[in-house]
């Protein structure tokens, strides 16, 4: 059934998505990965796209930028189109000097400073998980296929790093017992709204930019870099059943 922000049909959807940000993006993948890709949604913008991936069905949604925007997509797949799994693709940056740009991150855990949690469920929650044990098949297929990645917990911010006034008094808020290496803006809102349905959630970065080196990969760099962590989540999906 369509819904505000999806125009689909509830066959459109398949049951697995991969969630990258950016339309565009989504569009690449479904050319580059998909047989008998088809436009499924253009609602304001967000094309998702659905085909195949030997023989697995696909569905490629753009979630936009954010965490309300994550959550609008994320918990409308998840309610009204069945879809059971979702693994977010995006970039990231990162924090630590151990993290190089171009790696590719699975996200253990995502923290916030923010209240999605507490607006969505009343829930005071600010640090979750994603799925484990799919989680785990990322891990493995991985290995399978000789990409190294790492696996490291997350901070969801509300603002993008690079417009916070004072970054390092925002570093001195971070718990420190969360070892945070990497920044995004949408994992925790997935993994939420996941929780909250029952559903299941992962998250595959790649990382673009380095508060710790101080380098920054322009836009064209890190749409061409993206193909290690889009091929491991599509060939993780091969074992879903």
């Amino acid at each position: 059934m369509p819904t505000p922000h999806i125009e689909s049909k509830e066959t459109d959807i398949a049951n697995i998505v991969l969630m990258p940000g950016d339309p565009k993006r989504a569009k690449l993948i479904a050319e580059k990965y998909l047989e008998n890709a088809v436009l499924v949604n253009d609602v304001r913008g967000i094309t998702a796209y659905t085909g195949n991936y030997k023989g697995k069905r696909v569905t490629i949604f753009p979630s936009g930028m954010g965490m309300p925007s994550m959550g609008i997509y994320s918990y409308e797949l998840y309610k009204f189109y069945n879809v059971d799994y979702i693994i977010r693709v995006g970039t990231c940056g990162a924090y630590t000097e151990d993290i190089n740009t171009l790696d590719t991150i699975l996200v253990d855990k995502a923290y916030t400073e923010g209240n999605f949690a507490l607006t969505m469920n009343n829930d005071n929650c600010h640090i979750i998980e994603g799925y484990q044990e799919y989680n785990n098949l990322i891990e493995e297929t991985a290995k399978e296929i000789n990409l190294n990645i790492r696996k490291c917990n997350d901070n969801c911010t509300e603002c993008f790093d690079y417009y916070i006034t004072d970054l390092s008094k925002m570093f001195e808020r971070l718990p420190k017992e969360y070892n945070l290496k990497v920044a995004e803006m949408e994992a925790f809102s997935l993994f939420y709204t996941a929780k909250v349905l029952n559903k299941k959630a992962s998250c595959l970065l790649t990382v673009v930019d380095s508060h710790a080196k101080h380098e920054e990969l322009d836009s064209e760099t890190r749409e061409k870099n993206v193909n290690n962590m889009i091929y491991l989540a599509l060939e993780t999906v091969l074992k879903i059943k």
